[in-house]
């Protein structure tokens, strides 16, 4: 028999003490939206102050082809299937360039995408090496843990060594995606095909000791439980004890148009609001929790920042169509001068960063 209550528990988060994934489940089955919100608001306070996070930023989706089959996804294509793109490294020199053109201000090349069967490591260290070379004041955030493993397979390279290659070439840190839940039953449900738990986390602690900082991300609202998101978040929490190279968390919801798993419809807002507050008072040593705003859409993005959130991404430039073509809002392109200006109006300061958290800039 516990004796969890609000007061203990509360006191033990506002002491920066560690709950447990038990008390985690007591504040989702008895807390309402308003007290759960203030004490992950609170956390957040704690952590970042007033400071709403962005950077200036483009996606560069290499490809959709891709070998998996996940049941969620609403990107993936054949190749030579109607709808299917794999682009040359020029053509993504063009679309960097462009961005910079638009952006003058631009900080980041965000490149992520199908897992592609034929484009081994090669491939990828010449599109890094191009990027880098044209614009090496360009931070590059490149792959995914499930694409360095597929890449270092088909050109028959040990993983450390793959990862060495890219960041030599001019990688400079990692995105989270391609976690999905680490719950190895849900996983085999919705993407049989993938790396496992173990394999996403030693890619990461491997880019870890190789001084990669990375982010996770959690893919949340399907077959899952607030427990299964709990238990998620407690690896990621044990390995950022050991490496500390963890910058951001990121929850992303599953969208439920045009795939395998649309019949399970999607979690309400309340959900979306309890999932982003327990993850900002579970996960204490992760600094930055951030709310994809073209999965959300900006209205549900501003509203989080009053529940525990500190980062809402960046312009992106009308560059991702992973979640557009899962039903998102809209095809998502946001200039600077907007995010700034709704960040304000959410009597927020808006601090533009670098994809590390470096500030560039301070809108006070």
């Amino acid at each position: 028999m516990n004796n969890y209550s609000l007061q203990n528990i509360s006191e033990k988060v506002l002491g920066k003490k560690r709950i447990t994934v038990e008390e985690g489940l007591w504040l989702y089955d008895n807390l309402d939206i308003a007290s759960l919100g203030k004490l992950a608001h609170s956390v957040n306070m704690g952590i970042n102050g007033a400071k709403v996070y962005f950077n200036r930023n483009i996606h560069i989706e290499p490809t959709n082809i891709c070998v998996n089959h996940c049941l969620f996804c609403s990107y993936r294509r054949r190749k030579g299937a109607e709808g299917s793109w794999e682009y040359s490294i020029d053509e993504m020199l063009a679309m960097a360039q462009n961005a910079i053109e638009q952006e003058p201000g631009l900080t980041e090349f965000h490149i992520v995408g199908g897992v592609h069967p034929d484009r081994g490591l090669e491939f990828y260290i010449d599109l890094i090496s191009a990027l880098h070379k044209a614009h090496p004041q360009i931070h590059i955030k490149a792959f995914t843990a499930e694409e360095i493993v597929q890449m270092c397979k088909l050109d028959a390279v040990p993983l450390e060594t793959g990862i060495k290659a890219l960041r030599n070439a001019g990688l400079m840190s990692m995105p989270g995606g391609g976690a999905e839940i680490f719950d190895p039953g849900i996983r085999r449900k919705i993407c049989p095909d993938k790396i496992s738990a173990d394999e996403w986390l030693n890619v990461h602690e491997t880019a870890h000791k190789l001084g990669i900082p990375t982010n996770a991300t959690m893919l949340y609202g399907h077959y899952d439980t607030m427990k299964h998101r709990l238990a998620h978040l407690e690896r990621l929490r044990e390995l950022q004890d050991r490496t500390g190279m963890f910058n951001a968390f990121i929850p992303l919801k599953f969208k439920a148009a045009n795939n395998k798993m649309s019949h399970l419809g999607e979690v309400s807002i309340i959900e979306d609001l309890k999932t982003f507050m327990l993850t900002r008072i579970f996960l204490d040593n992760i600094p930055h929790l951030k709310a994809y705003w073209p999965m959300l859409g900006i209205d549900q993005t501003l509203l989080l920042l009053h529940f525990g959130v500190d980062d809402i991404d960046g312009t992106i430039a009308d560059t991702t169509k992973i979640y557009s073509m899962a039903g998102g809002k809209k095809q998502p392109a946001m200039s600077s001068h907007e995010l700034i200006n709704f960040i304000k109006q959410n009597q927020r300061t808006p601090v533009e960063r670098d994809s590390i958290y470096n500030t560039v800039k301070i809108y006070s």
